[in-house]
């Protein structure tokens, strides 16, 4: 293979690293084993690697390590061409000074401050001269590849203008600021993150001297920011929903000379929303934003009214941002304020948070001086329809304490997905007086009772079949000899059979009583737990099930000892009428115990943090079992009859009432099951639907 196709391979791997949040890839599995071009090689892959490493966080390797690992780069000019380029990455993410960076490197530190200085003097040879202050630049004037439309503001990032490029005949937003800096957005390429497409440096003329600026342009987003939005919630009722943003759009556009957008399926779908579902919908497409960016190594650390945009289909988008002191002092995170070290996404959480709460209410919900958390007047303006889940999911972000946060923008997305479909938030997050909230304590009792009551039944006609058609053709030594045995199987089997449920059931128990009390778990002890909810009423059907044919298949044991010969009919007998119980014991409770564990235990733990695709998966699965089971309820009157017809006509006389009684239970207790099937079908898919929601 040609070494360049080698680096096109560990390019390609990398990427498809940072798209899919996989485990990156090894440098040392593409380098040349030897040969006159495995430095040069090496340096290039050392190159991407160190990149795209800086854009992960909190996977940033150092030079040093590298040269540590491979002493081939360990010498100028491999040495500083790699520092540089390490510089480049990290400055690029956070603040760092170059004697502060440098300080790492002593041995190279001349080298790589007269190459920087090169550098920096061939982009100022590049830049832009303008010939007039930015406060003096107006609509009609041509910039160099760009005419200047109409003036869309000022704001704390400088001024920006709608502008025809002309050399790609496209309309594109062009901001003129003063300072030097990266544009640490460019990379990013997100459906609802704005576009930068490129930008140049500029000389600016200031008084008698100059000044050093940029010029940025990016994809045009034509609906005005949600500080405009907040203008329309502030005037305009919320009972108007969706079409509160659609509107806000709208005036922002024609305010601009824009054409209004024509209907789409997507303004649609805003028009039919609800307040809250609407600001659920625009904070789940900007937490997507925030964690994408996060994943590729650009991390938030407030965003504000002024930083969303709002395309003409009135989807919003991540703007350009500074990472300024003062500006948006009063999204910041307490933990945020003047601190040294950059916060994690929970900074980014609580900061959309506040935002979100704003546009929901109007107001923020806190102050700086209330150092975080919702203050009651707040809680007062809430919308009448707004959900108890938006509520939670809320109240969750603006958490004083990191740690009592949602970890990252996904989890955030994941939440407020669930907002989005009424039946999976009720199941949630139900009403106060709701039943369901109130039989949530009541787990143990109820499961009991699930699975209790349908092997009562199904014992009373096991013990009569019995007694009618085998312990009558018994001798008393071995009906007393049957009964001793089968209470010894039956108090060790289902005795063990307990034990295992129990067992099985331990996260289900005490995981929501935790919860309950305050109490928080790791992500894979609530993994843990959702596994096994879902599971439960399988795994407690299955274990009674074999417990019964246990008790059938040790019938000639028990009586082994007697002068009773056992017949092959006997036993046929016998382990029939414990197979058809099992199967009454193995259907009902799983019905009866699933029904629950979907509408009151489940959704316990979907409100405590991260939602997986193998979430999904599992209730899928249970969806599709859920109708196995419900063809063996159905089958099983008609095994029954089925059944009865192959006994002698002397055994049929005697158990008629029997099998009738059954037949017609079976039947009535069919149509309850097939209603706990429809209802809880719809439960799931509901739960499906935020687990596994479509892209946006």
């Amino acid at each position: 293979m040609h070494w360049s196709d080698t680096i096109a391979r560990f390019t390609a791997d990398w990427r498809r690293s940072l798209h899919d949040d996989r485990t990156p890839p090894e440098l040392a599995d593409y380098i040349p084993d030897g040969g006159a071009a495995r430095v040069a090689v090496l340096a290039d892959l050392i190159r991407i690697d160190l990149r795209h490493r800086w854009e992960r966080a909190g996977d940033g390797r150092p030079v040093s390590a590298y040269r540590a690992e491979y002493p081939e780069v360990a010498s100028p000019p491999v040495l500083v061409d790699l520092v540089c380029e390490e510089f480049a990455a990290r400055s690029g993410h956070a603040p760092l000074t170059l004697e502060e960076f440098l300080t790492d490197y002593p041995d190279v530190a001349t080298e790589v401050r007269e190459r920087l200085a090169d550098e920096a003097q061939r982009a100022d040879d590049n830049a832009l001269i303008l010939d007039r202050p930015v406060d003096d630049i107006a609509p009609g004037q041509r910039i160099d590849d760009f005419d200047l439309l109409t003036d869309l503001g000022a704001g704390h990032l400088g001024r920006t203008f709608l502008a025809r490029q002309l050399s790609m005949q496209r309309l594109v937003a062009v901001r003129f600021s003063t300072g030097r800096g990266g544009d640490r957005i460019a990379p990013l390429d997100h459906p609802h993150i704005a576009r930068v497409f490129d930008q140049r440096n500029l000389i600016v003329p200031a008084g008698a001297g100059t000044r050093f600026g940029r010029l940025v342009y990016s994809q045009y987003v034509p609906g005005g920011t949600a500080r405009d939005l907040l203008d329309q919630r502030r005037t305009g009722p919320e009972s108007d929903g969706g079409a509160l943003l659609l509107r806000a759009v709208d005036a922002e556009m024609e305010r601009r000379g824009e054409i209004r957008s024509a209907d789409s399926r997507v303004r649609a779908e805003i028009a039919a929303l609800t307040w809250p579902e609407t600001v659920a919908r625009v904070g789940r497409r900007l937490a997507e934003a925030v964690d994408y960016a996060d994943r590729h190594g650009v991390r938030y650390r407030v965003v504000t009214p002024d930083d969303v945009l709002f395309s003409a289909a009135g989807e919003p988008k991540l703007g350009e941002f500074a990472d300024d002191g003062v500006r948006g002092l009063p999204y910041r995170a307490p933990e945020d304020r003047g601190a040294a070290n950059t916060p994690d996404q929970r900074a980014c959480v609580y900061s959309l948070g506040v935002l979100l709460w704003e546009l929901l209410t109007g107001e923020r919900p806190v102050t700086l001086e209330s150092g975080g958390g919702i203050a009651p007047d707040s809680l007062r303006r809430l919308p009448a329809d707004c959900p108890p889940a938006l509520l939670r999911v809320l109240s969750t972000c603006l958490e004083s304490e990191p740690g009592r946060r949602w970890s990252s923008g996904a989890i955030l997305a994941e939440q407020l997905d669930l907002c989005l479909d009424p039946r999976a938030r009720d199941l949630v997050d139900p009403p106060t007086d709701s039943l369901r909230l109130r039989l949530r304590r009541w787990r143990i009792p109820l499961i009991t009772l699930a699975v209790l009551v349908p092997n009562m039944l199904a014992s009373i006609y096991n013990i009569d079949y019995t007694r009618q058609l085998i312990s009558s053709q018994l001798s008393e030594q071995a009906v007393q000899q049957l009964r001793i045995g089968t209470a010894v199987v039956n108090t060790v089997g289902f005795g063990f059979g307990t034990v295992v449920l129990v067992w099985f059931a331990r996260h289900l128990i005490f995981v929501p009583y935790g919860l309950r009390r305050g109490g928080t778990y790791s992500a894979e002890t609530l993994r843990r737990a959702r596994t096994d909810t879902i599971r439960f009423g399988g795994r407690a059907s299955i274990v009674i099930f074999a417990m019964w044919m246990l008790a059938g298949s040790s019938f000639p044991i028990v009586i082994r000892g007697t002068s009773d010969a056992i017949t092959a009919y006997d036993y046929t007998h016998f382990v029939a009428a414990h197979a058809l119980c099992g199967a009454i014991a193995l259907v009902y409770p799983f019905f009866l115990v699933n029904f629950y564990v979907v509408r009151c235990l489940y959704p316990i733990f979907l409100a405590h943090g991260e939602i997986s695709d193998e979430d999904a998966a599992r209730l899928r699965k249970l969806r599709r079992r859920s109708g196995i089971w419900l063809i063996a309820a159905a089958s099983i009157p008609l095994t029954a009859v089925a059944g009865a017809t192959l006994l002698a006509p002397t055994d049929l006389e005697q158990i008629i009432i029997e099998v009738r009684v059954l037949a017609i239970a079976s039947v009535i207790a069919f149509v309850g099951v097939y209603l706990l099937f429809l209802a809880m079908e719809n439960d799931l898919r509901a739960l499906e639907r935020v687990q596994a929601p479509t892209p946006t």
